[in-house]
Parts: C-alpha cells; sequence; structure tokens
C-alpha cells in the first residue's frame, strides 16, 4: 500500500514583500507585502498590498494599490518570470490644499534571477501611461524575498 501524505494549504503559502526608502531632494518611503501559493508544477499565484508616501518640495503623495500575482520558475535555470496585475490610487496634495485623486492600473512582466527564497531582476509595465502615472519610468525593479 502506498502511503499517501495529507498536504496542509498553509505548508504551501509564502509571506513577504519588499520595503523602499529614498532620501535627498525627494523623499520615497513603500512597503509592498505580500502572499503565494506555490503549486507542484512551478507555478505560483498571490496577491499583494502597496503603500507609498512620497514628498518633493510642496507637493506630497500617497499611493495606494493591490495585486494579483504570478509567478513561474523555469526548473534547473534559477530564472523566475512574471506577471502582476496592479490597480492603484494616488492623492497627490500640496501646500496650498490643492489635492487630486488619480487611478491608475499596471501590468508588469518581468524576469527575475531566483536563488532559493530570494529574487532579483527588471519588470516593465506595458499599460504605463506616461506622464499620468506617478512613476517616473514603465522599468522598474524586482527584488523578492519570501519566508
Amino acid at each position: 500500500m502506498i502511503s499517501q501524505e495529507k498536504i496542509d494549504f498553509w505548508d504551501n503559502v509564502q509571506f513577504g514583500g519588499g520595503v523602499s526608502m529614498s532620501f535627498g531632494n525627494q523623499t520615497t518611503i513603500g512597503i509592498s507585502p505580500s502572499a503565494i501559493y506555490n503549486f507542484d508544477n512551478g507555478f505560483s499565484l498571490g496577491t499583494g498590498l502597496t503603500y507609498i508616501y512620497s514628498k518633493y518640495e510642496d507637493n506630497k503623495t500617497n499611493v495606494y494599490g493591490a495585486s494579483i500575482i504570478s509567478l513561474y520558475q523555469i526548473p534547473k535555470i534559477g530564472i523566475q518570470l512574471s506577471g502582476e496585475f496592479e490597480q492603484s490610487f494616488a492623492k497627490n496634495t500640496s501646500n496650498n490644499l490643492n489635492s487630486t485623486t488619480t487611478s491608475f492600473p499596471a501590468l508588469y512582466l518581468g524576469a527575475a534571477y531566483n536563488q532559493g527564497r530570494f529574487a532579483v531582476g527588471f519588470r516593465y509595465d506595458v499599460l504605463y501611461p506616461g506622464n499620468k502615472s506617478v512613476y517616473s519610468s514603465a522599468f522598474s525593479p524586482i527584488v523578492r524575498f519570501y519566508f
């Protein structure tokens, strides 16, 4: 008789995310927690949240977002492909109390070198709206760490 181990859902769940900070002429602080579920075939699917605070001169921006994350680990070569859909909302306030709120989607496609629980690479937002985004470029780095 073949013994089958009971697989607990939580055994395949990993938590992680990222933190970003930048100080100088512009101050930016961000946090992006996420959770993924690892399937047996190299695929992972999960969700994430994003909060970014940015201050430049008299302008302050708060960005809130939620995302759906998909990852695929290419066997034996350490490359991780990713797709992530994120919906963000930004509120920009200047010192004269003028305030604007914008909403924008992003669809990131990326590739990263993966070693164990850590991955580093780049992603590209195929929906990048140019001057309507709070981000300065459609390219952004990937730094992932899951526990």
